[in-house]
C-alpha cells in the first residue's frame, strides 16, 4: 500500500471532521509518521482490532470502527434472514470513545437491516458474552481494549456460541475487509431512527439479573462465608473500569460484610488518572489497595481489569506485607479449591475436567490429574478455551469445571465463553474466606499445595517491539529461531523443539519428527534436559514477543534458580 496516497485520500474525504483533518494536517512533514498511519490496516484476526487511538487506517477511529462493522456485517448478512434477526449484541467498556465507537457500530449493523441489542452504558466483558448465548444472537460486539494503556481500544468479535470468532470467521471478515472502501462502501444511519425503527434495542438492568443469578449460582459454599463474615475483610479496586458495580454486587450476595472498595478507582475514567497501566498483572497498580489493606486490617486484596475479564489478588504474608498471588498461581490455587468444595457439597460432576493453555504452568495438570480430572491444553485464547468446553461436552467425553490462562483469566460456569472477572471475583473471594475459617490466609494456602504437589515456578518475559519496525523485529526474531533452533539454553541442552505452526515435534539428539495434536499458530516451545520448558510467542494483542519459562524444583528456591538462569538467553534476543 502507498502510504502518502492513504493519507492523502483520508485528508481528502468529507467523511473526516474538521478536527480530525487538522490532526492529519499536523503531520504532513512527518513521513515517520504518516507511514506508521497508514502503511496499511490493523490486521484483523480472531481477537479483532486493538490499536492507538489517533486518525488513521492503522488506528483505531470512527472510520476504522465503521469499516470493520461493515464486513462483519456482511459475514452476518450471509447468514440470511435468520441471522439477521437473531442479530448482534453491543458492549463497551469505560475508555475513551467506547460508547462513541459501539454507536457506530450499532448504526452500521441497523443499516443492513441486523436486529442490535446495546447495553445502555458500559458493561463488563463476559456480560456480553452471556448477552450473545443468553439471547441466542447471531454474533457480538464489543468495544474494549481490556488492560492496555489508555491510548488503546479495541473492536473484539463473538460468534453464536458467545465466543470470540473462530478462525474462518475472523479471516471471511479480513477477506471482506480487503474488498471494501472504508469511505464509500459503508451503510449507516441515524442512531435515534434505528432505535425508533426498532433496529436497536437497549439492555439494562433486567439482563445484568439474568448474568447475576447464573453467576449467583456458581457459590459452593455460603455457609463457610457467612461464619467468618464478621471477621474476614477484603480490598477492592475496579481500576476505574467496569467492575465497578457488578463484583461488589456479587460480594455482597456472597455475604461478604468487610468489602472496602478503592474510592479513588471507583471513579469511572478512561484516562486511568491513578495507575500507569490499568492491568491487574502489574503489582504497582495495586498501591492505592495495599494501602487501604494496611490501614482497614484486610488480608485480601482483588483488582478486576477495565473492562472486567481479567482479575489479580494480592495476599497479606507472614510479614505483613502484601505478596502478589500470580495468575499461574491463582489458577492452581482456584481449580484445589473448586475441586474440594465441590466434593464436599457433592456436586462434582461425572468425567470431570480442567482446561489451560500451552503456556500456563503444568502445575494445574498436576493438581487436576492427582484429584481425577482429565486435563487438556489449547492455544492462548478463551476462544480455544470455549471451542475444546463444547467440544468436550458435546461428544459426552467430559465436563469442564474450570478453565483458564496465566494472564489472569479465568472461566467458569456454562453461560459465558470467555474470561469472567465477575464470577472468579465471587469464586476468589469464597476460597479465601474457607481458608480464612482455616485459619489460613491464601499465601498459607500456596505453600501448603507446593508441598503437596511440587514446587513449580514460571516467570513471563515481554520483548517489546513497538511500531512499524517492531512488527518486522517481531516477525525477524520468530523466522531465525524456527529454522534455526538453539541446540541449548542458558547451557542446559534442548531435548524436544515443538513448532506448533505445522504441529511438528523434532527430538534434538536423533533428529526424528512426530506430530502433536495441536497445530496452526505460531509458538515455538523448546523441551529442556532439566526439564524446563521455553515457550516463545508474539503478543495477538499488543507489540511485543512473549517468552515463557516454566520450571520445577526440589522446592520453592530451587525452583526459581531453574526459571531465572533462562533470562539470560531471553536477554540476548533483544539485541
Amino acid at each position: 500500500m502507498d502510504f502518502m496516497k492513504e493519507y492523502e485520500k483520508w485528508l481528502a474525504s468529507p467523511a473526516l471532521s474538521e478536527a480530525e483533518k487538522a490532526e492529519l494536517e499536523a503531520i504532513k512533514n512527518d513521513p515517520k509518521e504518516i507511514e506508521g498511519r497508514f502503511y496499511g490496516p490493523l490486521e484483523f484476526g480472531t481477537a479483532g482490532l486493538r490499536g492507538t487511538m489517533y486518525v488513521g487506517l492503522h488506528n483505531m477511529n470512527i472510520h476504522v470502527i465503521r469499516w470493520a462493522t461493515q464486513g462483519f456485517a456482511d459475514v452476518i448478512c450471509a447468514e440470511g434472514e435468520e441471522g439477521k434477526q437473531r442479530g448482534v449484541a453491543i458492549c463497551m467498556d469505560c475508555r475513551n470513545h467506547s460508547m462513541e465507537f459501539a454507536r457506530a457500530a450499532a448504526e452500521v449493523c441497523a443499516a443492513n437491516g441486523i436486529h442490535v441489542r446495546i447495553f445502555e452504558s458500559l458493561r463488563p466483558t463476559p456480560e456480553l458474552s452471556f448477552a450473545v448465548r443468553e439471547y441466542h444472537c447471531q454474533a457480538g460486539i464489543n468495544v474494549t481494549a481490556s488492560h492496555n494503556p489508555k491510548e488503546y481500544n479495541g473492536y473484539k468479535v463473538y460468534w453464536e456460541d458467545g465466543a470470540q470468532l473462530p478462525p474462518r470467521h475472523a479471516d471471511a471478515i479480513a477477506k471482506r475487509l480487503e474488498e471494501i472502501d472504508i469511505f464509500a462502501d459503508i451503510k449507516t444511519m441515524d442512531y435515534s431512527e434505528a432505535v425508533n425503527a426498532g433496529l436497536i434495542e437497549v439492555l439494562g438492568s433486567e439482563t445484568d439479573e439474568r448474568f447475576l443469578s447464573n453467576v449467583m449460582a456458581q457459590v459452593n459454599d455460603a455457609e463457610t462465608v457467612a461464619k467468618v463474615a464478621g471477621s474476614f475483610k477484603m480490598v477492592y479496586t475496579p481500576f476505574h473500569g467496569t467492575g465497578y458495580k457488578l463484583i461488589p454486587e456479587v460480594l455482597g450476595r456472597l455475604g461478604v460484610k468487610n468489602l472496602i472498595c478503592v474510592p479513588e478507582q471507583m471513579v469511572i475514567d478512561g484516562d486511568f488518572p491513578t495507575v500507569v497501566s490499568p492491568n491487574p498483572e502489574n503489582p504497582e497498580g495495586f498501591y492505592l489497595a495495599v494501602d487501604l489493606a494496611k490501614k482497614e486490617g484486610a488480608d485480601f486484596i482483588l483488582g478486576s481489569d477495565p473492562d472486567a475479564d481479567r482479575v489479580g489478588i494480592m495476599v497479606r504474608a507472614k510479614d505483613g506485607e502484601f505478596k502478589v498471588i500470580t495468575g499461574n498461581q491463582t489458577g492452581v490455587l482456584l481449580l484445589d479449591y473448586l475441586i474440594g468444595a465441590k466434593k464436599r457439597a457433592g456436586t462434582m460432576p461425572q468425567n470431570p475436567v480442567a482446561l489451560k493453555t500451552i503456556v500456563t504452568t503444568e502445575m494445574a495438570r498436576k493438581v487436576a490429574e492427582v484429584n481425577g480430572l482429565k486435563s487438556f491444553d489449547t492455544f492462548t485464547g478463551f476462544k480455544f478455551l470455549a471451542e475444546k468446553k463444547d467440544k468436550l461436552e458435546s461428544a459426552g467425553e467430559g465436563k469442564v469445571i474450570f478453565a483458564y490462562e496465566e494472564s489472569y483469566g479465568y472461566m467458569l460456569g456454562d453461560y459465558v465463553r470467555d474470561k469472567d472477572a465477575v464470577t472468579a471475583a465471587l469464586l476468589l473471594t469464597e476460597m479465601a474466606a474457607w481458608y480464612a475459617a482455616q485459619g489460613m490466609t491464601l499465601a498459607d494456602a500456596l505453600d501448603a499445595l507446593y508441598e503437596k504437589y511440587g514446587h513449580y515456578a514460571e516467570h513471563t518475559y515481554n520483548l517489546v517491539m513497538p511500531g512499524l519496525d517492531g512488527l518486522r523485529d517481531m516477525a525477524k526474531l520468530m523466522k531465525a529461531l524456527r529454522e534455526d533452533p538453539p541446540a541449548e539454553i542458558s547451557g542446559v541442552k534442548v531435548a524436544q523443539f515443538k513448532d506448533y505452526s505445522d504441529g511438528s515435534v523434532t527430538d534434538c539428539a536423533t533428529g526424528g519428527k512426530s506430530a502433536m495434536e495441536l497445530s496452526g499458530s505460531n509458538v515455538l516451545r523448546f523441551e529442556m534436559a532439566d526439564g524446563a520448558s521455553v515457550i516463545v510467542r508474539p503478543s495477538g494483542t499488543e507489540p511485543k514477543i512473549k517468552v515463557y519459562i516454566l520450571a520445577q524444583g526440589a522446592d520453592a528456591a530451587d525452583a526459581a534458580a531453574n526459571v531465572a538462569k533462562y533470562g539470560k538467553w531471553v536477554e540476548s534476543l533483544k539485541k
